[in-house]
C-alpha cells in the first residue's frame, strides 16, 4: 500500500510510538488474560473429574466417553480429549485440590504445565520450576532444558563467605546466583583442557553461558583490564546481575582449586567494586569456577577472605552411562515438545 505524501503534525512521530506500545501492551495482556482464563477452566475440569471419581467411582470409561462428547460439543476447541483431562486432575492432584488455581499454576501456559506434571519428581520441583518459568518468562524449550539440566538441585548450592559480608536478604540473593556445579556440557569439549579454551568457548557460546549461568546475568567482557598505577591486571569474565544491580567477577580455573586462588579473585572483586561500582550499585561479588575443589578447603580459604565470594566445579563431560539411562531418550524429548503443544484431538 502507497501512501501520498503529507505534512505530519509536528508531534506524529512520538504519537505513533506511544500508540504502537499501547497496542503492543494490550496485545500481551489480553492474551495473559486469556490463557489464564483457560487455566482456570481447565481447573474446574480436573476437579469436577475428581469429586466424582471419589464419590461415584467414575473410571476410564467414563472419562473417555465425556472427552468425546465435549469434542462433539465443541468441535472448533482444542485439549478437551482423553489425554488432556487426564492431565487437568493430575494438575489439580499436584498443586492441591482448592477451588481457585494457584497464581503461579494460573500464569503458565499449558503446555509448561503439563511439562512440569511429566518431569518434576515432587511437589518441591514442580513449585520451584512453575514460579521460575513465570517468574523468568521461559519459554518452552528453555524450561525443558532447566529440567533436564537439574537447574534446581544446582542453584544456590556453591560454599559461599556471603552471610558473612553481606546483609541477610542481599546474602540469600546472592546466594542464588552461584550453582554447583555448573554444566557446561553444551561447550562440547572433552578431556583436559587450557584455561583460555574454555575461556574462548564459553564466551563463544555466550547465549548458553549465560542461561547456564541463570537469569539476570549481562555480559560485559572477558580479559576486562585494569591499570593500577602501572601495573596491569585482567579479569577473566565480568559480568552485570541486571536483577541484583551488582557487577559478577568470573575467575575460571581448569584445574583443582588451591587456596591461593580466592586470594586472587578477592583482589580482583576489591578492583571492580572500587573502579566500577556505582553508588546505587550493591556490592560486587565473586566466583571462582574450577575443575574440582575440596569443600573444606574452601570454607577455610574463604573465612578470611574479605570480599563475597563463592566458589563452583564445573563439568562438561557427559553424564555417567547409569546417570544418562535416568534421562530421557530423544524418543522422549520430542514426545515432551509435542505434548507442549495445544492439543488437536
Amino acid at each position: 500500500m502507497v501512501t501520498s505524501e503529507i505534512d505530519l503534525p509536528a508531534d506524529y512521530a512520538d504519537l505513533l510510538e506511544e500508540l504502537k506500545t499501547r497496542i503492543s501492551s494490550a496485545r500481551i495482556h489480553a492474551q495473559r488474560t486469556v490463557n489464564t482464563l483457560v487455566i482456570q477452566l481447565y481447573w474446574s475440569l480436573g476437579r469436577d473429574i475428581i469429586v466424582r471419581q471419589e464419590s461415584q467411582g467414575w473410571g476410564s470409561g467414563v472419562i473417555r466417553r465425556l472427552a468425546v462428547d465435549l469434542a462433539t460439543a465443541f468441535p472448533d476447541m482444542k485439549g478437551l480429549s482423553y489425554r488432556s483431562l487426564q492431565y487437568m486432575t493430575a494438575m489439580v492432584r499436584a498443586w492441591g485440590e482448592d477451588e481457585n488455581v494457584p497464581q503461579a499454576v494460573a500464569h503458565l501456559p499449558w503446555g509448561h504445565i503439563r511439562m512440569i506434571l511429566d518431569k518434576a519428581a515432587n511437589a518441591e520441583e514442580r513449585d520451584w520450576y512453575a514460579a521460575a518459568a513465570v517468574q523468568y518468562g521461559w519459554s518452552r524449550n528453555v524450561l525443558l532444558n532447566m529440567m533436564m539440566n537439574r537447574s534446581m538441585e544446582r542453584t544456590g548450592t556453591a560454599p559461599s563467605n556471603f552471610t558473612r559480608h553481606l546483609a541477610a536478604a542481599d546474602s540469600e540473593l546472592a546466594q542464588q546466583m552461584a550453582k554447583d556445579p555448573y554444566n557446561f556440557e553444551f561447550l562440547g569439549l572433552s578431556g583436559e583442557v587450557a584455561e583460555r579454551d574454555l575461556e574462548n568457548a564459553l564466551t563463544s557460546r555466550i547465549t548458553e553461558t549465560l542461561q547456564e549461568l541463570g537469569p539476570g546475568f549481562s555480559f560485559v567482557g572477558r580479559q576486562v583490564h585494569f591499570d593500577v598505577d602501572g601495573d596491569d591486571y585482567y579479569v577473566d569474565l565480568l559480568f552485570f546481575h541486571i536483577e541484583q544491580l551488582r557487577y559478577v567477577v568470573i575467575e575460571l580455573k581448569t584445574g583443582k582449586f588451591q587456596p591461593e586462588y580466592a586470594g586472587k579473585l578477592n583482589f580482583y572483586v576489591a578492583l571492580v567494586d572500587d573502579m566500577l561500582r556505582r553508588d546505587y550499585h550493591n556490592e560486587t561479588v565473586g566466583i571462582l569456577i574450577c575443575g574440582t575443589k575440596n569443600d573444606r578447603s574452601v570454607r577455610y580459604s574463604l573465612g578470611r577472605s574479605t570480599s563475597p565470594m563463592a566458589v563452583a566445579a564445573y563439568t562438561y563431560d557427559k553424564l555417567p552411562a547409569a546417570e544418562q539411562q535416568a534421562l530421557p531418550n530423544e524418543g522422549h524429548l520430542v514426545a515432551a515438545l509435542e505434548w507442549a503443544e495445544p492439543d488437536t484431538e
